[in-house]
């Protein structure tokens, strides 16, 4: 396993998912009656590794398990069934403000975002300058994040992220909502990743973005693993499946 940065093994993962009349648990017992519910699998055993220094992409069209799964990476969820193993210490980036408190500046929630992902304060403070330098929102770090724009959010967690100097960071998205600059700008930061011996796993529905900067690729179709492998041929069989040329 010295080559693997991330195992997954037999991973299953399901929701409880309650009728419309009868919602909740809690209704339920109030009502007095039996809660009225049905399980909802959005991954059905999954098994993969992830090489270490791989940039690797999730792939499938949406409510295939994609972003489920990069939760169960990120060790927001847990799986019901399976076991998934990180091999180095990971980082996510998965949802535009995640982490971050809306009434509070750009600065206390770098301090704030960094101590959730790990980091001492004395880590934050000797990063500081170069998380604000890298997410360009320098004018406003002591404006309320409340105030920033969906783009502001995200390269401002992103600069975070990143520099927790992780083994492995999981990102859902984040380049689709960046500007032309920022994207560029990231693009780079993965290659340093990658020279560094780091592991990228992320979740994009842009194939292009999969295929210029992946390795390696699992596609996910209605919670099931339909092929992994080198993610050009990956792209393709997916692709193939909506019938949409290269």
């Amino acid at each position: 396993m010295s080559n693997i940065a991330v195992s997954v093994d037999h991973v299953t993962k399901s929701f409880r998912m309650y009728h419309e009349r009868n919602q909740s648990l809690k209704s339920a017992i109030m009502r007095g009656r039996t809660s009225v519910h049905e399980d909802f699998l959005a991954l059905d055993d999954v098994s993969f590794d992830v090489p270490i220094g791989s940039t690797f992409g999730l792939i499938g069209s949406n409510g295939s398990g994609k972003s489920t799964l990069l939760k169960c990476l990120a060790n927001i969820y847990y799986p019901n069934k399976g076991e998934i193993t990180h091999f180095g210490k990971i980082a996510a980036m998965l949802e535009v403000g995640s982490g971050f408190h809306a009434e509070l500046s750009g600065r206390e929630n770098i301090f704030l975002n960094g101590s959730i992902l790990g980091m001492s304060k004395k880590e934050v403070t000797r990063k500081f300058d170069e998380i604000v330098d890298f997410s360009g929102v320098e004018q406003f770090i002591d404006q309320p994040v409340k105030n920033y724009s969906s783009g502001m959010y995200v390269r401002l967690g992103f600069a975070i992220a990143i520099n927790v100097d992780p083994d492995i960071l999981v990102v859902d998205e984040v380049l689709a909502v960046g500007d032309a600059e920022f994207q560029e700008k990231c693009f780079r930061k993965f290659e340093d990743f990658k020279r560094a011996g780091k592991t990228v796993i992320l979740v994009s529905h842009s194939m292009d973005t999969v295929q210029n900067m992946c390795d390696h690729a699992a596609w996910l179709n209605r919670g099931e693993l339909r092929a992994v492998g080198a993610a050009k041929p990956t792209i393709a069989a997916y692709l193939d499946s909506l019938h949409i040329p290269e």
